[in-house]
């Protein structure tokens, strides 16, 4: 994900080619954190409204309705009597299916002053859920007065049919034309015709027929008796996706397949639950979020990245969350694999920096990709996401022991493989390195991406080609993983030989990354192989794929849970001994669930549960203060204090994928929770329960064609496990 940069680095890493480029950048003008905004998503659409239910347009405003990356509804408005309603009460059902905002009237007077209906006496209730590119709302307006009252409900709406990347900020010199809008008795036809030539529709159909329609307004008289309720009916299409006349059956049977189908992705994961309320709205949260963000593609389920600026295939993003979640449902990560290797790249095109081999980092649908205005309508500019593909097969094929599904992707893993030989290691050195190949693509393309993300240790921002630490662990757990694939569909010569380049990337990480006086491995090696001498959250990923001799494992331990890098809340990106460090920074002090959960990972692999129990105890503790429970994107740096809670960072992504799994996996780590397929085993290796749990009860862990439930409990100092139920010859273990 792309932060605000200049460029002043090359485009390929060579020397001399310097110009400076401004980067695709998230504005810092709008605060999405002020906002608060209530977000709706299926499929390729999204929504984000304020707590009234309104999408209010402006500068910087982020509102809307928007699908494949167009907004095709910036401005929604509703008025009682000519006055904007009071909030009563905004909120999102807890699997996210539909949002329901309470309002009520104010004080409403006449020419004269004379009050003529009393606040609180009217009751309106905004129903809301996305579905089939189509936003639903049932509006119940009720009439508590003991008086008949004349209601006059108003609807003001616009569509800007703005790019996304306007909507983050970009400026345009030229934009499309929007058409004159076609005006019916109950309904209307908004349309724009980008400089792409497409054509881009939003219809609104409204039931009962309004006593008045225009293209930006329509009017509701109602007559309500006492006690009396009123039903309004509201239909949102993008590109006339629906002609079908909006009815009282079709609200409803659309918000039927909408939970239905909620229910139906969800029901796969083993259920959580646990002895402390607010952890259990935790991972209720998480886990709907997590499904909410998942979009049925033809390989499976796929989980995009985040709203409001992320919601979209992205490659790095979806791998990781399926790591993440692949002990609780490995289908998504069976899902990413085949969608990631049905858009692998199949040439060279320096345009969107893809290599045969090459895995996604991210899709566009909007009309700047189209036009080329921005290079992600199909962009493979990540380092990582090739190797995280491979990882991924070989985890999945632990988890599962579905060697059919790997023998398909064999081809593209094959083509994985030898992008990282010929294309990734650039220079033959060893090491995957990563540099852009016009101006126009990413500066940095790791997963720390703004563009001063890497540097030295007097902040010298660093020039490529940067082979940067995490990367190098990524391809050692790639080969790993390959090993074990090559291995199970009996090719034992190319396992024992990708076993053998593992164990050499190996010792040339630690020659090359270590750092003895710093305590940990260096961020990076620049173009010209100088160390990046600064400490960061990078060195504990390579606790995460093992790629760590044990011998310098309490060395990163320490620096990673000094108090210059955990903060309270979880590990700093850079630490605040570093030169860029800054704790309101997108990548130079802040903190990342994500990343801490990796970490965490890392620390349980090597046995150090007690820390990965500390970051998890630091980031539980950040969600008891977030609306909803709800972990965001990132979270400021700033130092823990007593009885406050954590400080939010403006424009992070909430819902976001891989913060959504976070807790998952940190629960993961902590229990030491494994699977054997061939060997229908589950095993707890010295499982720990942080101090905010005392028991664990975890339902429906699948492994073969068994399950078990399983209740993780504390006892005295140590943490026993039970069987509840087991389905099949599974066996559940407890190793140390």
């Amino acid at each position: 994900m792309s932060n605000v940069s200049v460029d002043s680095s090359p485009a390929t890493g060579s020397p001399g080619l310097v110009a400076p480029v401004a980067q695709f950048f998230i504005p810092a003008a709008a605060s999405l954190q002020e906002r608060r905004p209530r977000t709706l998503k299926h499929g390729d659409s999204f929504a984000l409204f304020d707590h009234n239910g309104d999408a209010l347009s402006g500068p910087g405003s982020p509102e809307g309705l928007f699908y494949r990356d167009t907004r095709y509804l910036s401005h929604l408005y509703l008025t009682i009597n000519g006055q904007r309603p009071m909030l009563l009460s905004s909120t999102l059902r807890d699997d996210n299916a539909t949002l329901t905002c309470d309002l009520t009237n104010p004080d409403q007077f006449d020419a004269k002053g004379k009050l003529v209906l009393g606040h609180d006496l009217i009751h309106l209730r905004r129903s809301r859920f996305l579905w089939d590119a189509c936003c639903y709302e049932r509006l119940a307006v009720r009439n508590y007065d003991d008086r008949r009252q004349h209601v006059r409900i108003q609807i003001a709406f616009s569509a800007d049919f703005a790019d996304l990347f306007e909507v983050r900020g970009t400026a345009r010199a030229r934009r499309g034309r929007h058409l004159p809008a076609v005006v019916e008795q109950d309904w209307i036809l908004l349309s724009y015709i980008g400089l792409d030539d497409r054509k881009r529709s939003t219809r609104l159909c409204f039931m009962p027929e309004p006593s008045e329609i225009r293209s930006d307004l329509v009017t509701f008289d109602l007559l309500l008796e006492p006690h009396e309720t009123k039903s309004l009916f509201i239909q949102i299409g993008c590109d006339e996706t629906s002609a079908d006349r909006l009815s009282r059956l079709s609200f409803f049977l659309a918000l039927r397949d909408a939970r239905r189908a909620l229910r139906a992705s969800a029901s796969r994961a083993a259920s959580i639950t646990t002895s402390n309320e607010i952890f259990n709205e935790v991972t209720r949260r998480s886990a709907s979020d997590l499904y909410m963000l998942i979009t049925d593609k033809p390989e499976g389920p796929y989980p995009y990245a985040g709203i409001p600026w992320f919601s979209t295939v992205f490659g790095r993003d979806a791998l990781i969350t399926a790591l993440q979640t692949l002990w609780i449902d490995p289908e998504i990560a069976r899902g990413v694999l085949g969608h990631l290797a049905a858009n692998q790249a199949t040439s060279i095109d320096p345009a969107s920096d893809a290599e045969p081999g090459k895995i996604l980092h991210e899709v566009r649908c909007g009309e700047m990709a189209e036009l080329g205005e921005v290079p992600f309508r199909r962009y493979y500019g990540s380092i990582d996401s090739t190797p995280l593909f491979v990882m991924l097969a070989g985890a999945y094929l632990q988890r599962t022991g579905d060697v059919a599904t790997l023998e398909r992707l064999l081809p593209n893993l094959e083509a994985a493989l030898t992008w990282i030989d010929e294309h990734g290691d650039r220079d033959g050195d060893g090491f995957v390195e990563y540099g852009r190949l016009t101006q126009e693509g990413l500066i940095n393309q790791a997963w720390k991406d703004s563009h001063d993300s890497v540097f030295h240790a007097d902040g010298t921002l660093a020039r490529g080609p940067i082979a940067i630490a995490e990367v190098q662990a990524y391809v050692y757990g790639a080969w790993q993983s390959a090993a074990e694939i090559f291995r199970r569909t009996h090719k034992p010569e190319r396992a024992a030989s990708f076993l053998a380049r593992a164990e050499g990337l190996r010792r040339a990480f630690d020659i090359s990354f270590f750092d003895d006086d710093l305590g940990t491995y260096v961020l990076a090696l620049d173009g010209d192989k100088r160390p990046c001498r600064v400490r960061s959250s990078n060195a504990g990923h390579a606790l995460y794929t093992g790629i760590a001799y044990p011998e310098r494992v309490g060395d990163v331990t320490r620096t990673l849970m000094s108090a210059s890098s955990f903060c309270g809340w979880g590990i700093r990106t850079i630490p605040s001994t570093e030169a860029r460090y800054n704790p309101m920074s997108y990548h130079n002090g802040s903190i990342w669930p994500h990343d801490n959960a990796l970490i965490a990972s890392g620390l349980a692999r090597y046995g150090y549960r007690a820390e990965a129990a500390q970051i998890f105890e630091g980031l539980f503790a950040a969600a008891t203060y977030i609306d909803l429970r709800r972990l965001p994107e990132l979270l400021c740096g700033l130092t823990r204090q007593r009885a406050r809670g954590p400080t939010s960072y403006p424009v992070a992504c909430s819902p976001q994928a891989w913060a959504a799994a976070a807790p998952l996996s940190l629960l993961q780590s902590c229990l030491g929770l494994g699977f054997d397929p061939q060997g229908l085993q589950i095993s707890f290796n010295v499982p720990q329960l942080p101090s905010f749990l005392d028991e664990v009860i975890l339902r429906g862990l699948l492994i073969g064609n068994g399950s078990a439930d399983v209740a993780i409990r504390r006892s005295g100092r140590q943490v026993v496990v039970d069987v509840i139920n087991r389905l099949g010859n599974v066996q559940v273990l407890i190793t140390a």
